[in-house]
C-alpha cells in the first residue's frame, strides 16, 4: 500500500475543508476547484490541531470526491464477482481506507501555492482542470491535473487527480489488481489489507 502515499500526499496537500456558505460549491469546474484550493490555504494555517484538520479533510472529501466512483473503478472487472453483500463490504472499507490514507498525510503542510492554467472539456461528462503546485525551496513544481466528474451538472465531484500525468485513480487500481492475483483471485485479501489498514 505505501507506494501510493506519494500521490495521496500531494492529492491531500491541496484538499482540505472551511465550508462555504451552505457547503455549496461552484458548478463551474474551474470555480470549483478554485474553492476547493483557497479554503485549503485556509485550513492549512489555521491554528487547529490534526484531528480538527483531519475531520474537516473528511468532511470535504465526502462533499466532493466521488469516492463511489473511484471504489468502483479501482475495484476493476473484480467487481463483476462481488454478490451485492461483499459490495458493501468492499464500498464501506474502501470508503473508510480511501478517508484515512490521505487525512492521516495532510497536517505538516500549509500555504499550498496552486495555479489554475487550462480548462479542458472532454465531454458531458468530464472536464480536466489543469493546475501546478508552484515550486518551494524544498520541492520542485509540481504537475496536478483534475478530472472533474460533471455527469450531474449541479453537483460537479473529483473523479481522479493526475499528477505529472500519472493517475491516481489508475494507480491505485492496478495496486489492488496486483494484491488480488498474488493471492490468487481472492478478493478477501484486498479487503484485509484495506481493514488492516484503517485499523493501524
Amino acid at each position: 500500500m505505501k507506494k501510493n502515499f506519494f500521490f495521496l500526499i500531494i492529492f491531500t496537500i491541496i484538499l482540505s475543508t472551511n465550508p462555504l456558505k451552505d457547503n455549496a460549491y461552484s458548478k463551474e469546474p474551474k470555480q470549483f476547484i478554485s474553492e476547493i484550493i483557497l479554503e485549503a490555504k485556509e485550513i492549512l494555517n489555521s491554528n487547529s490541531d490534526k484531528d480538527t484538520k483531519s475531520k474537516k479533510l473528511k468532511e470535504l472529501a465526502m462533499r466532493s470526491v466521488d469516492i463511489k466512483g473511484i471504489a468502483y473503478y479501482t475495484i476493476g472487472d473484480y467487481r463483476k464477482n462481488l454478490d451485492s453483500e461483499m459490495m458493501k463490504k468492499y464500498l464501506k472499507v474502501f470508503k473508510e481506507y480511501f478517508l484515512k490514507s490521505f487525512s492521516s498525510r495532510l497536517t505538516d503542510h500549509s500555504n499550498p501555492k496552486i495555479d489554475i492554467i487550462n480548462v479542458r472539456v472532454l465531454n458531458k461528462k468530464y472536464t480536466i482542470v489543469e493546475s501546478v503546485l508552484l515550486a518551494t525551496s524544498e520541492r520542485p513544481q509540481v504537475k496536478i491535473d483534475w478530472r472533474v466528474y460533471t455527469k450531474n451538472i449541479e453537483n460537479p465531484l473529483i473523479r481522479d487527480v493526475i499528477i505529472e500525468d500519472l493517475s491516481l485513480a489508475r494507480t491505485q487500481k492496478e495496486e489492488f489488481a496486483s494484491i488480488i492475483e498474488t493471492n490468487n483471485g481472492d478478493i478477501s485479501k484486498l479487503f484485509d489489507k484495506l481493514t488492516e489498514f484503517v485499523n493501524k
